[in-house]
Order: structure tokens, then C-alpha cells, then sequence
């Protein structure tokens, strides 16, 4: 019986604490497989910009005109979709 809830403890930990990190690293994992020239993404510094070109562990991101910044892939933080209205 003891082990039972002995089992049971954990599972409820692993499912708390373990699960949701996976996924968040897994979405992200699949967001920076995703990016194209020309998404407007956030870093994760908060710079908003432009990608101007990609890169296998590269991102070159214009964040205004004629300026362009050289960044890891890994970051990026999100990307902004055309149909988000970012003035709320």
C-alpha cells in the first residue's frame, strides 16, 4: 500500500513539474525549426525585428533600416503573427 502511494506521489510530481516543461522546450524546439526569411519575431532580450536571412544556428535580424544584427537562433523568443494586434 505504501508503495502504491509512494508511486503515486511521483507521478503526480513528474506530471506537475516535468510534462509542461517538455512541452514549452519542445514548441519551442519547433518555433525555431519554423522561422523564414521575412517573420517578424521578438528576441528574447525583447528586441523586436525582421528576419533578413537564416542561418543553421544563425539569424541576421533587421531591427531598422539599413541595421542588422547577427543573433543565435536560440534567441529568438517568439514570432509575431500579421494577424496580432500588438496595441492594446
Amino acid at each position: 500500500m505504501e508503495t502504491i502511494i509512494l508511486l503515486g506521489v511521483f507521478a503526480v510530481l513528474y506530471a506537475v513539474l516535468f510534462l509542461p516543461q517538455i512541452k514549452k522546450r519542445k514548441e519551442q524546439r519547433d518555433l525555431l525549426a519554423s522561422l523564414t526569411e521575412g517573420d517578424e519575431v521578438v528576441t528574447a532580450s525583447g528586441m523586436h525585428g525582421l528576419i533578413s536571412a537564416l542561418d543553421d544556428a544563425i539569424v541576421y535580424l533587421e531591427v531598422a533600416e539599413g541595421v542588422e544584427i547577427k543573433l543565435a537562433r536560440s534567441a529568438i523568443a517568439t514570432k509575431l503573427s500579421n494577424e496580432v494586434d500588438l496595441i492594446s
